[in-house]
């Protein structure tokens, strides 16, 4: 009893302090070993954060920290070659200044699918939304929703072959890859894109028909970034068919690395070498990582004599990976701790049993839950799947459920309550644009978790109806 109401207190604290902006660095670890103390033993506190917590973030960055880095490190070099700007300024010539939502959902969308941070593009796509809201006169409230929409939604859960953190997470549980389930992929994402645009573009006509327009906004100069990415000189001048094509390589390599290369290969002396290696669990971490550094290489190659901060550029993509893997990390630390608590057992074999002849509910429900506590789908998901991916495994194999279904829902389910108020994601978000919660988080809200979570629960009934396809 005492476990269960530690657990609780631990999480809500962890939930409060993160809202008021503090550290998941330091929280995480704190609050793991508070947890331990509340529960009643007193002496396992120290050893619990050396050994426990300690190894699952170790573990964690074992598996995830070249995704994360290339990632980053693909997102800056896009952003400081001017690709970013040129595939925006294609976008909105094509869509017309008067599709100022869709154009930024658009714009968002490509890049993010195409391996671009979303925090980088929040920083590359914010001043040219400005223009275009200002310009149709659309309320700027409604900018952060709309960068949210294309950044945080389909892109990053429900397309297939999004190179996404979140969508790489599950595939050494499930032994899929990032394909998994493509077609109900599909599904989910047009549910998102044309629900949360259709939302958006209703409220941007009833501000316009009630006279609300633009607005007045003291704050609204261009933050500047240590890169000024609104320069216009020849070296960030990059044509869009050249800004296109590293995004196309990251889901063309990866679906031929996938599909066609690796599914060729013989890896049995890699198993003889590494016996402790999950190949088929490895196959599609490895496909991402591969296409990352092709692209990045690309990218470079193409802008060779044009480059005169490429070192700048690559050490800050480098210490931009870093915060996000390491709160990642120590939020799945924090995780195992949790895990390793008696009262965890009773909460773990609540969800389990929630529906045990449909895991998928459960399943759902608990990324999803996670991803709210920590405001993080990729932690949310990680502390889900090290606590109960063993379980849910066997139960989909034991219930004919196929594995891709369970990977593609989970990510999509921990896409849901991931942006509560305390996410840092949105948090980071409406600073940029400087605007505050009582503004813009309603919308937010609105294309990040409640269309998500209906998104979801299609997906859900589509494939216990049908299966995975």
């Amino acid at each position: 009893m005492f476990s269960t109401f530690a657990i609780i207190i631990t999480l809500l604290l962890l939930m409060f302090f993160a809202y008021r902006g503090y550290s998941v660095l330091i929280l995480a670890p704190i609050m793991a070993i508070l947890a331990v103390f509340l529960s009643g033993d007193f002496l396992s506190g120290i050893p619990a954060y050396t050994d426990v917590f300690m190894s699952a973030l170790s573990g964690f960055l074992m598996k995830f920290f070249p995704i994360f880095l290339l990632g980053a490190l693909f997102g800056r070099l896009i952003a400081d070659s001017g690709a970013a700007t040129a595939i925006a300024n294609t976008v909105v010539d094509k869509l017309g200044s008067n599709k100022a939502i869709l154009s930024v959902i658009m714009v968002c969308a490509i890049l993010t699918y195409g391996g671009v941070s979303l925090f980088v593009v929040a920083f590359a796509i914010y001043p040219i939304a400005k223009d275009l809201f200002k310009a149709a006169d659309i309320p700027k409230r409604l900018i952060p929703a709309a960068i949210a929409l294309g950044s945080f939604t389909f892109t990053m859960t429900a397309l297939p072959g999004t190179p996404a953190i979140q969508n790489a997470i599950p595939i050494p549980y499930y032994n899929t890859n990032v394909f998994a389930a493509p077609i109900l992929g599909m599904i989910g994402a047009a549910i998102m894109f044309f629900a949360g645009w259709y939302w958006l573009q209703s409220r941007a006509n009833k501000a316009i028909a009630a006279g609300e327009g633009y607005g007045l906004h003291e704050d609204d100069l261009e933050q500047k970034d240590d890169i000024d990415h609104s320069k216009t000189t020849d070296e960030h001048k990059i044509s869009f068919t050249t800004a296109i094509i590293p995004l196309i390589l990251v889901i063309g390599l990866n679906a031929l690395l996938t599909y066609v290369i690796f599914p060729g290969l013989d890896f049995s002396g890699l198993q003889t070498q590494y016996p402790d290696l999950n190949v088929e669990g490895s196959l599609g971490l490895w496909s991402i990582i591969i296409s990352l550094i092709v692209a990045c290489i690309v990218l470079i190659i193409l802008r060779i004599g044009h480059w005169h901060s490429l070192k700048k550029s690559i050490n800050r993509g480098t210490y931009e990976s870093m915060l996000p893997i390491f709160n990642t990390a120590s939020e799945v630390g924090y995780g195992a701790v949790i895990a390793s608590l008696a009262g965890f057992v009773i909460i773990r074999d609540s969800i389990l049993n929630l529906n045990p002849e449909n895991p998928l509910i459960s399943e759902a429900i608990a990324m999803t839950t996670l991803a709210g506590i920590t405001g993080s789908s990729s932690g949310g998901l990680s502390i889900a799947l090290s606590t109960l991916g063993e379980n849910y495994y066997a139960m989909a194999l034991s219930a004919g459920i196929d594995p891709e279904l369970m990977h593609r829902v989970a990510v999509m389910a921990a896409g849901g309550l991931d942006t509560l108020p305390h996410s840092g994601a949105v948090i980071t978000l409406l600073a940029i644009c400087g605007l505050t919660h009582r503004q813009s988080y309603l919308n937010i809200a609105m294309v990040t978790m409640l269309i998500p979570l209906v998104a979801t629960t299609v997906i859900i009934v589509l494939g216990t109806m049908f299966g995975s396809f």
